[in-house]
């Protein structure tokens, strides 16, 4: 009995430590980026939001990276009439499980989501977004080396153009898109950084508090250190 409870226990971990690791590229850090979140939330809005939304994330916050309230309404409130309303898709999520087989994730939370012990959510997504290639198999015609067998299509492909894996299945690009693969790079990681923000607007805040209070409990500490040094001076 005591075997077989070992067995059990000891199993899972065996085959969790057997599985390969995700070699996952590094994204560039932007959170303190105003410019490229912008860019980011461009990117999102006109290639992303036809199926993904950012339902934990209303319009108006988009002033915290940055933007005039007129600026969202022009350029990127295209799935509501409000500025306060959230960044919802404009497709309900029933009619998306008919068109794609599955509703689209909801991506509010997707770069806290995919941290793992190959690195952060958000290297994951800047290495998801820089590995699709072209499959004809794929009912998309498309597949990734992050996520093999995805269902997704590979939305940024005009901007990178067309990848193909070659005999050493490595990943080359067939055909060149409207971008540098050097512009594409940065486009992407300005996209993930702006995911990055989206999954924790008052990131750089909790930050900042939580630098302020340590500095805080560091002096309280000089002042108790002294405080019990002049009580007991005179023990021995």
């Amino acid at each position: 009995m005591k075997k077989l409870l070992t067995a059990l226990l000891v199993a899972p971990a065996i085959a969790f430590a057997s599985g390969a690791a995700l070699h996952l590229e590094k994204a560039p850090e932007v959170q303190r980026d105003n410019a490229a979140l912008q860019s980011g939330a461009r990117t999102f809005v006109n290639y992303c939001m036809n199926c993904h939304g950012l339902s934990f994330v209303r319009y108006n916050r988009l002033t915290e990276i940055g933007l005039s309230e007129q600026e969202i309404k022009d350029h990127l409130l295209f799935t509501a009439d409000k500025i306060g309303e959230k960044m919802r898709v404009a497709a309900r999520p029933a009619e998306q499980k008919i068109w794609f087989g599955a509703t689209p994730p909801d991506l509010s939370l997707v770069a806290r989501a995919r941290a793992s012990e190959d690195g952060s959510g958000a290297d994951w997504l800047y290495t998801y977004l820089r590995s699709f290639y072209r499959d004809e198999k794929r009912p998309t015609g498309w597949n990734n080396l992050v996520f093999e067998n995805v269902g997704m299509p590979h939305a940024l492909w005009q901007l990178q153009g067309i990848q193909v894996l070659n005999s050493d299945h490595h990943l080359e690009l067939a055909t060149p898109g409207t971008q540098t693969p050097a512009e594409y790079d940065k486009t992407v990681a300005d996209l993930v950084g702006f995911l990055v923000w989206a999954a924790e607007p008052d990131a750089g805040f909790r930050k900042q508090l939580g630098a302020g209070v340590l500095a805080y409990l560091l002096v309280l500490f000089g002042f108790a250190y002294k405080m019990k040094k002049n009580y007991w001076k005179d023990i021995k």
